[in-house]
């Protein structure tokens, strides 16, 4: 019981502290620029990531990369129909054959 009282009391004066150091840095901090690090300061490299990060999601806004990635998925099933129709026609040419061998037999 007197553990909780003296951590409650030692989070409740901590807790003060934060505040009053917070309310008297309040001037100051209302003085610094409210925006990121300016355009200037920023190195090259920095700004040429956040080119780069900015480009990525333009392009995901974009949906370029499901579009190419469908485009893709489009080129290979016609591929594969394609394939797949010559098979058949193979197929059936050589049952038509087979068909003409027996019915030249009879």
């Amino acid at each position: 019981m007197i553990i909780e009282a003296v951590i409650s009391i030692i989070f409740v004066l901590s807790f003060g502290g934060v505040l009053l150091i917070l309310i008297r840095k309040l001037p100051v901090l209302n003085t610094l620029p409210q925006n990121e690090i300016s355009e200037e300061k920023k190195h090259r490299i920095i700004l040429s990531i956040e080119n780069k990060a900015k480009g990525i999601l333009i392009s995901f806004e974009k949906q370029i990369f499901l579009h190419k990635f469908l485009s893709w998925v489009k080129v290979m099933t016609l591929k594969a129909e394609t394939n797949i129709d010559k098979r058949l026609h193979k197929i059936r040419k050589k049952a038509q054959e087979i068909d003409k061998e027996i019915s030249d037999k009879k």
